[in-house]
């Protein structure tokens, strides 16, 4: 396999990332994951707090308010909201990405199709969900999807805006990967081509909630004989990508709400990508997945990353960590934070080396 182009853009690029679709949840912070919404230990989400919101937000209570205050607002109005809630309520970052791609969708629709000021507002909360889906809609309304993922992101042509490119090849294509691969192809650049890819199997292996048909190209029979497929088959150039996001995919079949014990199987699973070269982005993914699904419980995060027998498989997965918990917490100082609340010292040295910290600073 190539060298890993993937693995040096992806700290800059990972805006995008995190990008994906999940199943709704009733957690809150501190909760058990293994409390299900109808167990004794998992709060009402019909509680109200003294501001009038839910005491516990669930995907349909806080997208609802959230496309309420856009229809009597603006884009700008909801996503401010939103980003105020996930600083708040650390544990709605699991299903705040698909709200902002459905605030994407409804703001192309609103604006008759005016990129431009369907992007005027900031758009960068959720790992930039509000792009992500404005692209899908734009492309999907595309008499030239073609020529236009090419022209839509011009002149910036930024990372998160191509990362949406690749979510919106993917609905262009019907979930077509070749033909999906070959138009993220036509990107003149290779960095380019990676970063649609991003896009493209992350709608893979975490498709939009509303597309419950979306994972009908992830046969049984084919992951029953190869666990990573469709990774191994992919061009080199490609293949970084697929074994990032494939974790999504197995955490999700495997229902990671209610059986924590999973994300320390995934790194086991992850071994299967080997031969082909793809444990480490493989490792490298569930890490990732791992902090977004347990943002609140960073300790917790990191004591699953130990749990793999190889150094190298647990410093890949730390670097995971630290790459999503960056996407979500962008400031100068948010790695230090996270490191200090690991308690796992070689999980600690691995986390401050990813996050480029000295070795030596307490």
């Amino acid at each position: 396999m190539q060298p890993r182009i993937f693995a040096i853009i992806t700290a800059v690029l990972l805006g995008a990332l995190g990008l994906g679709a999940l199943t709704v949840t009733r957690w809150t912070p501190g909760t058990s994951p293994v409390a299900g919404p109808n167990s004794p230990a998992a709060p009402s989400g019909s509680a109200k707090s003294p501001t009038g919101d839910p005491a516990v937000w669930t995907r349909s209570t806080l997208r609802n308010k959230l496309m309420a205050e856009m229809e009597a607002g603006d884009p700008g109005v909801a996503l401010a909201d939103l980003d105020r809630t996930i600083k708040k309520s650390p544990y709605t970052v699991r299903f705040c990405h698909p709200i902002a791609h459905e605030l994407g969708h409804a703001a192309v629709k609103r604006y008759h199709e005016d990129f431009q000021k369907v992007i005027s507002f900031p758009h960068e909360t959720c790992a930039a969900g509000y792009l992500h889906g404005a692209v899908e809609e734009m492309l999907a309304a595309s008499k030239k999807p073609e020529e236009d993922i090419l022209t839509l992101c011009a002149p910036a042509n930024k990372g998160p805006c191509i990362h949406g490119v690749g979510h919106g090849i993917m609905f262009v294509t019907k979930q077509d990967v070749p033909a999906a691969r070959a138009l993220c192809s036509k990107f003149p650049t290779d960095s380019k081509r990676i970063t649609c890819s991003e896009g493209l199997f992350m709608q893979l292996f975490a498709p939009d909630e509303e597309d419950e048909n979306a994972k009908a190209n992830l046969p049984a029979d084919k992951i029953a004989a190869d666990p990573l497929y469709p990774c191994p088959e992919q061009p080199a150039l490609f293949q970084s990508a697929c074994y990032f996001y494939a974790p999504t995919y197995y955490l999700s079949s495997h229902d990671w709400q209610n059986h924590p014990e999973v994300f320390a199987e995934a790194l086991k699973w992850c071994l299967a990508g080997r031969a082909s070269g793809g444990s480490n982005d493989c490792s490298r993914g569930v890490g990732s997945r791992t902090m977004k699904y347990n943002l609140d419980r960073e300790d917790w995060a990191a004591q699953q990353c130990a749990t793999a027998a190889e150094a190298w498989q647990r410093k890949a997965c730390t670097e995971g960590l630290v790459s999503y918990y960056t996407v979500n917490y962008t400031d100068a100082g948010a790695v230090g934070r996270l490191c200090k609340k690991i308690g796992n010292q070689e999980i600690v040295g691995y986390c401050r080396s990813a996050g480029g910290l000295s070795g030596t600073l307490d």
